[in-house]
């Protein structure tokens, strides 16, 4: 999910406004507009293309009204993620937004948002939100078409140093980066890299075109104009080495040698991790990269040029593992160190970007947490992976897996369209060389017959929900069935049946790994717009607003016909007693988000309200993934001999998880560094709450 959210964000380019301003009651929901009513683009329209590696997901058009105004369309299938909506926007004499209208749907319900300027005063009603001010300034809606952004990136460029004034707040500078050449159906074409501040906590790039104007976004969904998806990889290799330079000098300030001096933590609470005990005045010294002594509190000499840290009210934890991150560009992984994530597994990361993140990490020119990557394999069909190795047999399955092993890589994650037949052969191999074998369920597999083909592991709950769902359900689950199955029929769910009650037993017994990614779940199932999700709350007001009014309070999946919000909430209930009966039975859980990093304490915590204690919740996210990658005689542990990754957080996590993101100093590879410092690199602006 995480990829589809961040194209959203990312292909509009600007798609919420830059500071949280007082939001209104949740807005009641409506029925969107049926995609059968919504504007139809003429023959004449600019078309633009939603593209990314496993191909075309779907298209953005501009055209002009009658009456002078501008109108888009976005029409778009991701993976059986429906986004139908349309955009009708007036543009002022000085170019700015004097009204617009949003109607359709998207991924968390009806899209609609209302913008006007009258008498001075600027209004805005969204399907989560409404608010007014000052007339003035460029107005940056919650949703809407990504493309009619564009127009945002134009004045951005011409406005140069001087920048814009956003509405409802804050401000907005556009940098101009390197040049390239690109072909496509007119010859060759200049465009150019530039970077935007003031929308996302780093910075966003877009490229333009020779003229200044809007030419395309570039991400892992990509949105560029017809006609010139050839140059997608160019264009991509450009960014990421542009971003690469501007992250590479943060890398190298903290990884100085003046960062691996010496550390002794003194007066501080100790996690031991391997017991599951929390040890009160404790002091840990480390050095040379490695945790040299264990001792209790004042008993330890801190060595000549040792930073002495008294760390009275405070705990030291494990460096922190996000079971289910996917590595994200380079500002993203830097946000994931300053929230105390020092190691992670990667569930689905193309070859190219886990070997490149790899060798600038061990340069040290990437400040990144340890990588356990995993590359998906999927079969080629329309409804397969982005980025994922696409395979037509058997055979390619069993070749695609040797070629993780080749790049040296740690797993392999089969997907949703993968022809079942091909799951055993080719998971046979994965285990022949070594390699980790999870995923997503394959469409009419159940997931016993997943484990029973050789998973290892059952990648996000509503995959081990579906033992127990309808054949329907089990039959579509490459599809939006998948999340709708599972919203629709878990409520109703006997988890003490023997459908259930025989699957975790079994589960237990093979010991077979589960990770649950409950937090999107929550989100997706419980939430209404115009409040933030718990896992978001703590970072109101110190990240990126653009998160806070299009992501942190947008509502949740839209509702099945005939369904209550309640009756998604009750599902949602389920799947939490369903977490702690696997964990009871022994199943053995990891911590991971498929987000941006910062959900992971909010995952521990709903981990807590399944039954887990304090101890076992943050085992999930320290000793037991170190476990489950062989990497527990190194790290997963605070133990003299063993690697120094370490968290200093504020607080007692023994009382409350919430203590955990509230990171003060972050132990990695033997470097220590000020998360305060770290968070302001990665472009917060405060500690969460």
């Amino acid at each position: 999910m995480r990829l589809v959210l961040i194209a959203a964000l990312l292909a509009s380019a600007a798609s919420g406004p830059i500071y949280a301003h007082e939001t209104a009651a949740p807005v009641a929901q409506s029925k969107p507009v049926p995609k059968e009513e919504l504007l139809k683009p003429p023959a004449d329209a600019v078309r633009y293309v939603v593209v990314s590696e496993a191909g075309q997901h779907g298209s953005q058009w501009r055209w002009q009204l009658p009456d002078g105004r501008t109108a888009y369309r976005w029409s778009q299938e991701l993976r059986g993620w429906i986004t139908e909506m349309d955009q009708v926007t007036t543009f002022g004499p000085g170019g700015a937004i004097e009204a617009l209208t949003v109607r359709g749907v998207t991924t968390s319900g009806d899209a609609a948002e209302e913008f006007r300027v009258a008498n001075g005063r600027a209004t805005w009603k969204t399907a989560n939100d409404a608010g007014e001010a000052p007339a003035g300034g460029w107005y940056i809606p919650a949703g809407g078409v990504g493309i009619a952004n564009a127009p945002l990136m134009d004045a951005l460029a011409a406005a140069g140093d001087a920048g814009l004034n956003f509405l409802p707040s804050g401000k907005g500078r556009m940098t101009l980066g390197p040049v390239q050449t690109i072909e496509g159906p007119g010859g060759p074409k200049k465009v150019q890299l530039a970077f935007v501040s003031g929308i996302l906590p780093s910075p966003l790039p877009v490229w333009l075109d020779e003229n200044k104007r809007y030419f395309a976004d570039i991400s892992y969904i990509s949105v560029i104009p017809a006609g010139y998806e050839g140059a997608l990889k160019q264009l991509r290799n450009a960014q990421e080495a542009a971003t690469a330079e501007a992250v590479e000098g943060i890398a190298k300030r903290f990884l100085s040698p003046a960062a691996k001096a010496p550390v002794l933590f003194d007066n501080v609470q100790l996690f031991d991790a391997d017991k599951g005990a929390f040890l009160p005045a404790r002091a840990v010294l480390a050095q040379d990269g490695k945790i040299t002594a264990i001792g209790a509190a004042g008993s330890l000499k801190a060595p000549a040029g040792a930073r002495v840290i008294d760390a009275r009210g405070k705990t030291l934890v494990p460096g922190i593992w996000d079971s289910h991150l996917h590595i994200g560009d380079d500002w993203d992984v830097l946000s994931n160190m300053a929230n105390g994530i020092t190691s992670f597994r990667s569930p689905g990361t193309t070859f190219d970007r886990a070997v490149e993140a790899t060798k600038r990490r061990a340069e040290g020119s990437l400040l990144m947490g340890e990588p356990f990557i995993s590359v998906i394999i999927d079969k080629k069909d329309p409804l397969a992976a982005q980025g994922a190795e696409v395979v037509s047999s058997a055979d390619e399955a069993v070749a695609a897996v040797r070629r993780v092993k080749d790049a040296g890589l740690w797993g392999v994650k089969f997907y949703t369209s993968m022809n079942p037949a091909w799951i055993a052969p080719a998971a046979a191999e994965a285990h022949r060389l070594g390699l980790h074998v999870h995923g997503h369920v394959p469409a009419t597999m159940k997931p016993s017959e997943a484990v029973a083909a050789g998973y290892d592991e059952l990648t996000h709950l509503n995959f081990v929900v579906m033992e127990s769902m309808p054949r329907d359900v089990i039959d579509k689950s490459n599809t939006r069935q998948r999340v709708e199955g599972p919203a629709r029929y878990f409520k109703d769910v006997d988890l003490d049946g023997p459908v259930m009650s025989r699957f975790v037993a079994d589960l237990a017994a093979k010991k077979t790994l589960v990770d649950p990614t409950i937090v999107i779940f929550e989100g997706m199932l419980t939430q209404d717009g115009g409040k933030p999700h718990p896992a978001y709350a703590p970072y109101m007001g110190i990240i990126s607003p653009v998160l806070e009014r299009s992501a942190f309070t947008a509502g949740g999946y839209p509702l099945v016909e005939g369904l209550t919000r309640d009756d998604y909430r009750k599902s949602y209930t389920k799947m939490v007693q369903l977490v702690g009966k696997l964990h009871k039975a022994g199943v053995p859980i990891v911590a991971g988000t498929d987000g941006w990093g910062i959900e992971l304490i909010r995952e521990l915590e709903i981990y807590r309200q399944a039954g887990f204690s304090p101890a076992e919740a943050i085992q999930s996210a320290t000793i037991v993934p170190a476990r489950v990658v062989g990497a527990d005689k190194r790290t997963g542990s605070i133990v003299v001999g063993k690697e120094a990754d370490m968290v200093l957080v504020d607080g007692d996590p023994a009382t409350d998880l919430g203590a955990l993101r509230r990171v003060v100093t972050v132990v990695s590879d033997g470097y220590v560094m000020d998360a305060g410092e770290l968070r302001k690199a990665a472009g917060y602006s405060g500690t969460p709450k």
